[in-house]
């Protein structure tokens, strides 16, 4: 009976019969309409029919394949498609087991219209909601096929893209079924990323054109680029992934970058995390930093153009992330980036690294500068994503990396002087990155004494490009308020109104940082015009230093020393005693011409300004080498020596102490000339403190003492003797400084015990010594009874005076005490 039924069409099931009726004779004639309407209306009344009609096409949809009856097999698929829109019921599990069955026999065909045809169709399937979970549906033939399509290399190149497009879509279509199931196998595994990133990043990579603005939608689908649809896809799948997908998806992108050798270009890299730092959530932005920076440890031994551009797609990442790119671990992130800076330093130096494989090569220099440059930008554009208070521990960390003698240790390995050197610069142009724009209103936190007190230890090496850059980071932490772009050269301003300064009324925060810190930073200005190596750069940052002083931090007791400083300055030039060139002599006397020029106008005292402005007219008539116009330029013409500068063209202490004292300013402090201050001697002075206490005590116990009944006569002052001490003078004063370095290198390099029993000596005898004082100087009150010792008469009267009882060894009764 069965082979009858076979035979005989009436015989046949109802959904057999409307299955073949959809099929027309001609295939070119395509689907019958009104049949296939039928069969839609038979499946959903009789939905547990549903399997079996998917099972009859897909018997069809095969025999077609075998028999390359196409025209069929396309007619068969969009059946099915139009069953798969319309049937939403509990057997729609069934049927699409039979609907992927004939995906994958047509993706499984070398054909590529078939493999189009059934991407299409896959691609429909996964945009449709199901109702019902799904519980041993697999996709891993789909991710690993659509995957192969990407990478085509059909022959014809139109048919190649189709066929890449295709496969993209496929992988979309794949992603957007089972990213939000949780009973699919998880497509976040390294075994599906592995596959999946690659193949768009390779079509990413092929093309050539750029993608297109948001503005510019393609009306047909089409005409869609494959690197359109693949960055779009690219961009959804990074969309839906959550925190603990980014480190999968995030993998595979650098290992193929390492594979095909593309952090050297740079540009796809950037590329490629640009669309990862704009698709991701913005809270995830630091997980994508801290894989970045490990993979930066991991290609420590590779050439510098691998790890330079690394460090440029961490820099654009950062400035894309914004305040989410550092992530909890902020040191952490500073201090990955200052190594790799200290390798590249010690790589220039050695000439060579040492690779697993290929054993050393020679390293080219500018790669190496080229990688250092690269780190010190993203160090700053790291700083600018982080918040005040973050920003200042991040530079103490930093300075604390900085090799200083006698501050901070120097490097341990081989480098030598000149490694000790390169790291100070490259370190101070990372903290000058950090201070670019850092904006704080209480300056004793933006400069604490831990850290200002090294940077200013810097300025005293010999390298002119430290003292620069120590310069350049004052002004950066001082300039609060945007001002150092009215000072991009040093000139004579005849009125400072119109550079429109911003200016602010002093704090009281301001005011105690300058108490604290003045002098130190002062001295810094000074010392650095006495530098014979100071440069036209040195003298106009220098410039700008003073100007900002006096704008953002000046008070009148400020102004006064800023102006002692200029006139001490002036001095400088004036003596000649440092043997400092001609040149720099002009540019101290340039300096402090603009910089007395714009302190008058700034103090509107009348006849202040009067006697600036007729020195600098007599300059311009006579000396017009001592003015800024004429030393910051690039062929100057300045006079063979300064032996004889006029009296005329110099600004003169006393009429300004007149002037300003008129005006209510401090003319006594004004007319005391300026003197650095060493700032060592005064930490020795503190640190001896407690001896001078105890010298003063020995001297109070002599002057008490009953025992010493004649005191030297004092010594005679005579001019023999005023003019020995000044002779012996300097000889005294090397002897002292030879001792007090002495003392400094004890505590810093001694024992802890042996530092602690020194001084634990020294208090035993502070303590015998006040003991010895208070028994001279202080007489306890005589006993409460009143009555003399137990003793004769005439006993007393050959005896010293009895000691009385102090109150402290009285025995009072019992009934005395309570």
């Amino acid at each position: 009976m069965t082979g009858v039924c076979g035979c005989c069409g009436a015989l046949r099931p109802r959904y057999k019969r409307l299955v073949d009726n959809i099929f027309p004779e001609d295939p070119e004639d395509g689907l019958v309409k009104a049949n296939m309407e039928k069969l839609t209306f038979y499946a959903l009344s009789a939905p547990e029919k549903l399997d079996r009609i998917g099972a009859y096409l897909s018997e069809r949809l095969s025999r077609d394949v075998a028999r390359h009856r196409y025209g069929y097999v396309c007619i068969a698929m969009e059946a099915l498609d139009q069953l798969l829109m319309a049937c939403h019921c509990q057997s729609i599990n069934l049927f699409v087991e039979s609907f992927l069955k004939m995906v994958r026999k047509l993706l499984e065909s070398d054909k590529p219209n078939l493999q189009i045809l059934g991407t299409n169709s896959f691609v429909k399937f996964a945009n449709i909601e199901e109702d019902t979970p799904s519980y041993h549906r697999s996709y891993d033939f789909f991710v690993s096929r659509f995957s192969e399509m990407c990478h085509s290399g059909y022959e014809d190149p139109d048919i190649r893209t189709k066929i890449r497009m295709a496969g993209i879509r496929g992988l979309q279509g794949v992603v957007r079924k089972t990213v939000n199931d949780e009973l699919q196998a998880n497509i976040w595994d390294p075994q599906h990323m592995d596959k999946i990133v690659p193949s768009l990043l390779f079509n990413l990579q092929t093309a050539d054109s750029r993608s297109p603005s948001p503005l510019q939608v393609s009306s047909e689908k089409e005409k869609e680029s494959p690197v359109e649809l693949t960055e779009r896809c690219f961009r959804e799948l990074l969309g839906r992934a959550a925190y603990t997908h980014i480190k999968n998806a995030v993998t595979p992108v650098l290992m193929h970058l390492d594979n095909h050798s593309l952090w050297e270009g740079k540009t796809f890299a950037v590329r490629c995390f640009k669309i990862i730092m704009y698709s991701i959530q913005s809270q995830h932005s630091h997980l994508v930093m801290q894989q970045l920076l490990g993979h930066l440890d991991a290609n420590s031994r590779s050439s510098a153009p691998v790890r330079a551009g690394i460090v440029e797609v961490l820099l654009e990442a950062a400035a894309i992330a914004a305040s989410g790119s550092v992530g909890p671990t902020v040191l952490e992130v500073f201090n990955t980036l200052l190594r790799h800076l200290r390798l590249s330093v010690d790589n220039e130096l050695s000439g060579a690294y040492e690779l697993t494989e290929e054993g050393s090569k020679v390293i080219q220099e500018h790669e190496e500068r080229q990688l250092q440059e690269a780190v010190i930008r993203t160090i700053g554009s790291f700083a600018n994503t982080l918040p005040t208070y973050q920003r200042s521990e991040v530079m103490l960390f930093i300075m604390g990396k900085i090799p200083i003698p006698g501050v901070h240790p120097i490097l341990p390995n081989g480098s030598g002087p000149e490694g000790n050197r390169m790291i100070q610069v490259m370190l101070l142009k990372s903290l000058r990155q950090v201070t670019s724009g850092f904006q704080t209103t209480n300056m004793l936190t933006a400069l604490p004494s831990a850290f200002l007190e090294p940077l200013l230890c810097v300025s005293l090496l010999e390298t002119p490009e430290l003292r620069l850059l120590v310069l350049q980071i004052l002004v950066s932490l001082i300039d609060r308020h945007h001002n150092t772009h009215h000072f991009s050269c040093i000139s004579i301003i005849s009125d400072t109104s119109v550079l429109k300064l911003k200016l602010d009324k002093c704090s009281r925060q301001d005011n105690l940082f300058m108490k604290k810190h003045a002098q130190h930073l002062y001295r810094h200005i000074y010392l650095c015009c006495e530098e014979a190596s100071s440069a036209h750069t040195h003298f106009h940052t220098l410039y700008t230093l003073l100007a900002l002083l006096s704008i953002e931090l000046a008070n009148e007791e400020v102004l006064i020393d800023l102006i002692r400083l200029a006139l001490a300055l002036q001095d400088l030039a004036v003596s000649g005693e440092e043997c400092l060139p001609v040149f720099n002599r002009c540019a101290i006397h340039a300096l402090c011409a603009a910089y007395l020029n714009l302190i008058s106008q700034l103090t509107t005292v009348p006849s202040f300004c009067q006697h600036v402005h007729e020195v600098i007219e007599v300059r311009q008539k006579e000396a017009a080498h001592l003015l800024p116009e004429d030393v910051f330029i690039d062929d100057p013409r300045l006079p063979a020596s300064l032996e004889h500068t006029q009296e005329c063209v110099l600004f003169v202490q006393s009429k300004i102490v007149e002037a300003l004292g008129g005006s209510g300013y401090n003319a006594e402090k004004l007319a005391t000339p300026y003197v650095p201050l060493n700032i060592d001697e005064d930490r020795l002075s503190k640190r001896k403190s407690v001896g001078e206490t105890i010298s003063l005590q020995v001297e109070v116990e002599s002057r008490n003492s009953p025992e010493k009944e004649e005191r030297t006569p004092a010594e005679e002052i005579t001019f023999q003797t005023l003019k020995s001490a000044i002779v012996d003078s300097e000889g005294m004063e090397e002897a002292e400084r030879a001792r007090r370095r002495q003392v400094v290198e004890k505590f810093q390099k001694a024992p802890f015990e042996e530092i602690a029993a020194h001084c634990g000596a020294r208090a035993t005898m502070l303590q015998s010594k006040l003991n010895q004082i208070f028994e001279i100087t202080i007489r306890p009150p005589p006993s409460p009874s009143g009555s003399l010792p137990a003793s004769s008469t005439s006993s007393y009267a050959q005896a010293p005076p009895p000691r009385s009882v102090p109150v402290y060894e009285m025995k009072f009764p019992d009934l005395c005490v309570y």
